[in-house]
């Protein structure tokens, strides 16, 4: 198969595209389309065919649910049941969030597919805020469910080149929609109400960050993980939302991540990356051995906004490259930190008994 990558600009450009992406969408087969998060593959939640063809095209677990992106915010009540109380709470979270990456749990309307949801009692829900997603719902009519648009557990696509490095020849076309703004994927909420505020559980953290959403709900913590999570190779996965595997957006390349510099010690022989926060010499890092190449996530100011923006493209820079490893600093894990060191714990080598 061949992949087609198409422009959105100028405004000829983006008609066409549209027009393109919708028709090949109404056919029951699927568009890569850039979100402000990441690039996601798209297709028409109608479709039995389209979600086969998602879940075909990025080796997916069938464990593992989709998110729905809905044109509208009308459109929520087409894909989730919404009582009164929790539709109060929505519609703060709607007006404060939506358009944007964050993404709600909720329960599942009947006529959403359980493929799309992976068997589970609820679906994920989110609004972009992207142009080019945007008029292709608008066109199209009906929501999308889009999942990145990367092969299963690898780095998520944060441009049209990198989507099609991810699914050429597997997918027919790309909408090139340029960077994505946020460069992380969206944040996953799930609240419980109660007599005061209600209770919010971020189950993926991302771009709406536990300050962002502390106005309107109190934040449930979890017990803060280690550096590198375990895998159980014995339990089924029992995943709650999209993005939970425990080994996730990884690169081919084997990722360390460090708590601390006197972790590592280099083996003779190997060659390695470094994927600084800071690229500074007083943090400790850079003078640990002779890298191949550092790349910095916030060039000298550590800026955590910055750096989730650079993360992906940056691991794949990294991963290009052709060394045996790639070590990696964290970050401060406060805002959308929290979200970048997320993404390095599934992106690093699992721990070992």
């Amino acid at each position: 198969m061949e992949t087609r990558l198409l422009p959105t600009d100028p405004a000829e450009a983006m008609r066409s595209s549209v027009a393109e992406a919708v028709t090949v969408l109404k056919r029951g087969d699927v568009v890569a389309l850039p979100t402000e998060t990441v690039y996601g593959l798209a297709g028409d939640i109608t479709s039995p065919k389209a979600i086969a063809r998602i879940f075909e095209a990025k080796e997916r677990p069938s464990f593992d649910p989709l998110i729905i992106h809905i044109p509208r915010k009308e459109s929520l009540y087409e894909v989730a049941v919404v009582d009164d109380a929790t539709e109060n709470l929505l519609r703060k979270l709607m007006q404060a969030f939506w358009p944007g990456p964050l993404t709600f749990i909720l329960p599942k309307h009947p006529d959403v597919s359980d493929a799309i949801t992976a068997g589970l009692p609820t679906v994920a829900v989110r609004m972009t805020s992207d142009p080019v997603f945007k008029r292709v719902l608008h066109e199209l009519g009906r929501p999308l469910a889009a999942p990145s648009a990367n092969r299963f557990g690898r780095i998520s696509p944060t441009s049209a080149s990198a989507a099609l490095e991810e699914l050429d020849g597997r997918i027919p076309l790309v909408l090139d929609g340029g960077a994505c703004s946020a460069g992380l994927e969206s944040t996953i909420l799930k609240f419980e109400l109660t007599e005061g505020k209600p209770l919010f559980h971020i189950l993926r953290h991302g771009p709406v960050t536990a300050e962002d959403l502390k106005p309107i709900g109190k934040i449930v913590k979890k017990r803060k993980p280690s550096l590198h999570t375990k895998v159980k190779e014995d339990a089924a996965p029992v995943l709650e939302a999209p993005g939970q595997t425990d080994s996730h957006y990884a690169p081919v390349t084997p990722l360390r991540l460090l708590s601390d510099p006197s972790e590592f010690q280099p083996e003779e022989g190997k060659r390695y990356a470094l994927l600084s926060y800071r690229g500074l010499e007083d943090d400790g890092y850079i003078g640990l051995t002779e890298f191949v190449e550092t790349f910095t996530l916030s060039p000298g100011s550590g800026k955590v906004p910055e750096a989730a923006v650079r993360l992906f493209f940056v691991m794949r820079q990294a991963d290009q490259l052709g060394v045996d490893e790639i070590i990696a600093e964290p970050v401060p894990e406060h805002s959308i930190g929290s979200a970048i060191m997320d993404r390095l714990r599934r992106a690093a080598i699992p721990a070992t008994d």
